[in-house]
């Protein structure tokens, strides 16, 4: 019996999520469109995932207004989105009725396909997405994001999918983000949903991570599987995924045919081939194979985050112990699958506990929440002795965890007021609200500029600074650590050089003579902390908030500050007890690790 494979393509979402650090910019979609709506995809991923936060945080482009723009230029294919379940793009969970808002508008301005998962598989999470989706109209696909662990069986699994099936999902998706599927594995798990629910397409998902995806989805189709993601080749393999063409020209003259034009494929590939260049920047040495994914199951993505972090704290030598640390942390927390924003969660914490030479010593507020239950359900059982250490005599909260929260959608629209000229603006707002303010109100001013792209290679054979590939340092000038990227472009001669100068982002043209002093004073000037009532960070981040003031008595270990770094929050505590002398930072400063933030007195 003849089973035509359809197939979804990642290239314009998940693909360079994965690769390029999620910057592709819509202008550089939209010219292939065209080539894009004849393939005869059963869906394209355009939307969802990370790229939201992308296009606020750093291309400073509306992602509603891209949602639009590819809707006008894909008028024959289905667009398909990944949803977060209660988070919906954020990294928090959303009252129902700003989950119910967000599904109507993102519907209604062209998403078809909602592939709707819960970092913890807490299907609870799921349900009001689910519902949202059914009354619009649109295909719901229920998630399993999948992993390994004692506690995450085939049956488990299975288990999982019959209640979403129940919630009334159209098909189930395995989500392997991290790259943990094995071919065996694949084809064992396919088979058991496909028996267990027969009238539900299942469709794999798998990162190349470990090298082995094609093999998967291989013995997926052979198994009963009715769809696979793939990425244009140009994009693909690595922390990415399969290649389009590759998947196509391995079935084709099979019985498992995609139908697909290999030829159209390969124009497309071209295209791409060339588009990537463009963001050279963001290429990530961890994007290749890598089988250690299947001991640290750490997702490629979440390896660039950490190596980035570490090479900031000059510790990029430690990524082995933070490997190491982190499925140490996974089993503490009751075996969560690694995927935003668990990754997240359990990778800040590992990070912390390798940096500070002590496991726990600083518990981000995140991990806090978590263990209260404020996530869902965990997977598995949890380090009670972590739990009260995080939380002490806390009430740990066993319902659904959005139905302690109360609509939200009234307060957002009065908190942001003006700034919104719709309700797509508001629901930017809510899902980012520093960062969402902050591009509502540069767009209000007329300032949005996104961030620089750095010249690409001019193929002359020069050396890498001289091509546009930049050297990256981590220099500390009288306390202030900067991250500089330098790129040259040139002008030789006279004794000068020219070079492009970017320092933690931002970018100028400079000129460097032999024999000059570069001065350079920090933004705050701050001084390296030394005494005991000196308060600092453990890591580089932003000040989320400031608890304390002048003249304030503290006790020893009370918050003084919350810190931001790796999408996480963190309580800064008091050293000692005494009185606050004097406050350094504000709401919004940068920080690096061992400055003065708040001085106390003992």
């Amino acid at each position: 019996m003849t089973k035509k494979i359809t197939v979804t393509d990642t290239i314009l979402r998940d693909a360079h999520q994965s690769l390029l650090a999620t910057r592709m910019r819509t202008e550089d979609m939209l010219p292939i469109c065209d080539k894009l709506d004849r393939v005869g995809y059963w869906s394209l991923e355009i939307w969802g995932g990370a790229t939201f936060d992308a296009c606020v945080r750093f291309l400073k482009e509306d992602p509603w207004e891209r949602l639009r723009q590819l809707r006008a230029a894909l008028p024959n294919t289905r667009l398909q989105m990944l949803l977060r379940g209660q988070n919906l793009l954020g990294y928090r969970h959303y009252s129902d009725d700003v989950v119910e808002a967000f599904v109507a508008k993102a519907a209604e301005n062209g998403i078809d396909v909602f592939r709707i998962f819960d970092a913890m598989n807490d299907v609870r999470n799921l349900e009001t997405a689910i519902r949202a989706v059914k009354k619009a109209g649109k295909h719901a696909q229920g998630t399993l994001a999948y992993t390994t662990s004692p506690v995450h069986t085939i049956d488990a699994f299975v288990e999982q999918a019959r209640q979403m099936s129940a919630m009334g999902v159209d098909s189930i998706a395995i989500k392997d983000m991290a790259g943990l599927l094995t071919p065996y594995a694949t084809g064992a798990l396919v088979k058991a949903l496909k028996q267990a629910l027969p009238q539900l397409e299942v469709v794999v998902h798998s990162h190349d991570t470990a090298g082995v995806a094609s093999m998967c989805q291989l013995k997926a189709i052979e198994n009963g599987a009715d769809r696979i993601d793939t990425a244009i080749s140009s994009l693909a393999w690595g922390t990415s995924h399969p290649g389009t063409e590759s998947m196509v020209a391995a079935l084709r003259g099979s019985e498992y045919d995609t139908g697909l034009d290999l030829e159209l494929l390969q124009e497309i590939g071209l295209y791409f081939y060339g588009v990537r260049k463009k963001y050279h920047q963001f290429e990530s040495e961890f994007t290749g194979v890598d089988t250690r994914v299947q001991v640290n199951q750490v997702p490629g993505g979440m390896i660039s985050n950490l190596a980035n972090q570490l090479k900031e704290q000059g510790a990029l030598h430690r990524m082995d112990e933070v490997l190491a640390e982190i499925p140490r942390v996974r089993k503490d927390l009751g075996y969560p699958p690694l995927v935003t924003p668990t990754s997240q969660i359990v990778g800040t914490q590992a990070f912390f506990n390798v940096l500070a030479g002590e496991r726990y010593k600083t518990i981000t507020n995140e991990v806090k929440l978590y263990l209260q239950g404020r996530y869902g359900k965990a997977p598995g059982e949890v380090n009670e002795h972590l739990r009260f250490q995080a939380i002490g005599h806390e009430e740990v909260i066993v319902c659904r965890p959005a139905d302690l929260l109360k609509p939200e959608m009234d307060r957002l629209r009065a908190e942001i007021g003006g700034l919104a000229t719709s309700e797509e603006d508001v629901l930017t707002f809510a899902m980012f609200p520093d960062i969402g303010r902050k591009f509502l109100e540069e767009r209000a001013a007329g300032t949005l500029t996104p961030e620089p792209l750095l010249p690409m290679s001019n193929g002359t054979g020069a050396s890498p600074a001289d091509e546009g590939v930049p050297t990256e340092f981590i220099i500390d000038v009288h306390g202030e650590t900067y991250r500089v990227d330098i790129t040259g472009v040139g002008v030789k001669g006279g004794g000068k050089r020219h070079f492009f100068l970017s320092i933690d982002g931002m970018p100028e043209e400079v000129v460097f003579e032999p024999l000059n002093t570069f001065v350079a004073g920090g933004a705050g000037n701050r001084k390296q902390a030394s005494a005991p009532g000196d308060v600092s960070t453990h890591m580089p981040g932003n000040i989320v908030d400031v608890l304390v003031k002048e003249g304030d008595v503290v006790k020893a270990g009370q918050p003084v500050l919350i810190a931001e770094a790796m999408k996480m929050e963190t309580e800064v505590q008091a050293p000692i007890a005494g009185t606050v002398k004097a406050v350094h930072v504000a709401k919004g400063d940068r920080v690096t690790p061992g400055e003065v933030l708040i001085e106390i007195a003992g």
